[in-house]
């Protein structure tokens, strides 16, 4: 999981352009949007975009959880962590 949570920030800050930050500066458990790394609805967007096309994972716009997904870099790590469980199990 710490490999996945390393992968997370360093996409993070290779989409959204955080020049000055490196990897170990993004704590985990910290929120990731307004008060922690202060990003916002559009760098969610982008950030969803750039899951997708590298874990293969969907956020939908209608899901009331993708608020609790992206909370912070723990929780996105266990979202990706079960849905690519799932895909594996359904490509078996």
């Amino acid at each position: 999981m710490e490999k996945l949570k390393h992968q997370i920030k360093e996409l993070i800050i290779s989409v959204l352009e955080l020049e000055d930050m490196k990897p170990e500066n993004i704590i985990d458990s910290e929120p990731i949007f307004g008060a922690g790394l202060g990003l916002d609805s559009i760098d969610a967007l982008e950030l969803g975009v750039a899951l997708k096309k590298n874990f293969g994972i969907k956020f939908s716009a209608e899901n009331a959880d993708n608020r609790k997904h992206f909370a912070s870099v723990d929780a996105l790590a266990a979202y990706i962590n079960t849905e690519m469980t799932v895909i594996r199990e359904n490509n078996q």
